[in-house]
């Protein structure tokens, strides 16, 4: 199947992903709630087990250390992040527990990790798991985003986790290693009348990109405020104080950053993330981050573009080629 109708067959059906780049920090202790309440920028302290939510983990200067889907799950946190931040994430909250009940673990290993994206993601669950499910144009698998619950799948236990990457129907699946092939053989049998295709890295991020997602080590790092990524969904406005949350605040009540991710259709040579973006006068405004051949939307990437030239239609140029700024989604 070649890259365009992979795509094609994802959106349109379900595409079964592998993902072993994916980390999973599990968070035990009595002061647990207290602790990671001071460390993420989304309000955890009011999740019940089974409930989750999305957040940014920040340095003192606001930049983005990791992106985090935040599960409160069986007396403790689940942070799953991509596996690019491990270090960083690590150290930064391993040095704030001081004299907290508090303990780090590293649980990615203690999962195989597959993952369930497109349009028919809920018919096929509801239908390999044995539970009701609803219509695909309801939205999401039964859970509401970003919660989980434990399901068997071909007698196996399953945990679903209902997050994606390409904002429509999705839901990550954790099992026991062992497990795993048992898994993902039922998915297959059961994902031939629902139109699913075994897809790789390329698709995920090529869907990302349609979407307009931002990506961890992409458009996602340290120097990165969260309102430039548009991220404001992460933030939570209410809650007591977070690391980062000085410059946060101060960047909201300004109402104002000086860049702001943008999608970019490209005319010409498709540049390489990291391709500088200049004006028609040549002054350097922004850079390119993500690039994606898309089946339906052509040439186009993401990237960070001054403020004032976030207005789609805007003309920028890259070394070879004219780029002009597109709303987001593109799809």
């Amino acid at each position: 199947m070649s890259p365009d109708a992979e795509v094609e067959a994802v959106r349109s059906g379900v595409g079964l992903f592998t993902l072993g780049d994916r980390m999973l920090v599990e968070l035990r202790g009595g002061d647990r709630v207290r602790w990671i309440q001071g460390q993420v920028s989304n309000d955890v302290a009011s999740l019940a087990p089974g409930q989750g939510c999305y957040a940014t983990v920040l340095t003192v200067k606001g930049g983005i250390v990791a992106d985090l889907h935040v599960l409160a799950w069986d007396g403790c946190f689940w942070l799953e992040t991509g596996a690019s931040a491990r270090e960083a994430l690590w150290q930064r909250l391993d040095r704030t527990i001081v004299a907290d009940d508090v303990t780090l673990l590293d649980a990615s290993a203690r999962f195989a990790r597959l993952a369930l994206e497109g349009a028919r993601v809920n018919e096929l669950l509801s239908e390999v798991s044995g539970l009701p499910g609803r219509p695909a144009s309801a939205g999401t698998w039964p859970l509401a985003p970003e919660c989980a619950e434990r399901v068997e799948i071909a007698g196996r236990s399953v945990v679903t986790w209902a997050f994606g990457f390409t904002n429509g129907p999705a839901v990550q699946l954790l099992t026991a290693p062992e497990d795993a092939a048992a898994v993902r053989a039922a998915l297959v049998e059961v994902g031939a009348r629902h139109g699913l295709v075994s897809a790789g890295r390329e698709t995920l991020d090529t869907l990302r990109v349609e979407a307009g997602v931002p990506g961890l080590g992409s458009e996602l790092d340290e120097d990165v405020f969260p309102a430039e990524a548009r991220l404001e969904h992460a933030l939570s406005t209410n809650k007591g104080c977070y690391t980062g949350q000085e410059i946060v605040e101060r960047i909201r009540s300004r109402g104002a950053v000086n860049y702001r991710l943008v999608g970019l259709r490209f005319a010409g040579p498709v540049p390489a993330p990291g391709a500088e973006l200049r004006s028609p006068e040549g002054k350097r405004v922004g850079e390119v981050t993500s690039v994606a051949r898309s089946p339906r939307a052509g040439a186009i990437g993401l990237g960070f573009l001054r403020r004032e030239l976030e207005t789609p239609g805007t003309e920028v140029q890259t070394p070879d080629a004219t780029a002009r700024v597109a709303e987001l989604p593109f799809v």
